[in-house]
């Protein structure tokens, strides 16, 4: 397999043009969302298209994708194109904040890998740079492009670095925006806990919490847990 193409179950995604590749966080991510009853879905910052090609997988949703990055978008539109679901998956090239204000749906489900570096030095591909720091998309809006695109009913879910995750739950809750769901994601047990995946809504209810680690004591030996979420995607589970 190519370094310039990953291949899951059901589907293939080529990178060459997308700054960002295939990572961990994403199919974090795409796993863990639950999308089943979701009729309308978008996601914010699909850089190759990944997950909106998981969530496609396993749901019956309309998928509207956005990016800000008319590479990536290129990317995401040629993998949609070689999908089984590319007829209910339409990808669009444009921001966030300019989005939510000509988009007149209202999503059942909202995803985003966001950029989320917000203090730290950046890359020096320009590509790269906008998809891992907030300078084109601050979590302020994020949570306002939510705000007007979420159903009264729906649930925003993304995947955020732990320092981070704290700053954007606060940010969150003085909106009127409630963490529902959050499972704490550790690469190793010996190690700190390294990202958050977090479900919110406008409702305010228990939070369920969980926790789930990705490797064993052995480098690349994953544990059942994190096979067990995967296993729809990867070949190798």
């Amino acid at each position: 397999m190519s370094s310039q193409e990953f291949i899951f179950k059901q589907f293939k995604i080529n990178q060459d043009k997308c700054a960002m590749k295939v990572g961990t966080d994403a199919v974090l991510l795409g796993s863990w969302v639950d999308s089943s009853k979701a009729k309308t879905i978008l996601d914010i910052g699909t850089g190759t298209g990944i997950i909106a090609l998981m969530l496609a997988q396993k749901s019956e949703a309309l998928i509207d994708a956005i990016d800000i990055d008319p590479n990536a978008c290129m990317q995401a539109t040629e993998n949609n194109a070689c999908c089984k679901w590319k007829e209910r998956i339409h990808i669009h090239h444009i921001s966030l904040q300019q989005y939510s204000k000509v988009c007149t749906t209202k999503y059942d489900l909202i995803v985003s890998n966001p950029p989320y570096f917000v203090d730290s030095s950046k890359a020096s591909e320009e590509a790269r740079t906008n998809a891992r720091h907030t300078d084109q998309l601050p979590f302020i809006d994020l949570l306002n492009g939510v705000l007007n695109l979420l159903c009264s009913t729906g649930s925003f879910c993304v995947i955020l670095p732990t320092k981070e995750s704290q700053l954007f739950c606060e940010m969150a809750q003085e909106q009127k925006l409630y963490l529902t769901k959050i499972t704490r994601v550790f690469t190793r047990a010996d190690k700190p806990e390294k990202r958050l995946l977090m479900q919110f809504e406008f409702t305010q209810k228990n939070i369920e919490e969980n926790s789930i680690t990705i490797e064993t004591d052995i480098r690349h030996s994953y544990t059942d847990e994190y096979k067990e979420l995967t296993k729809d995607y990867y070949l190798a589970f």
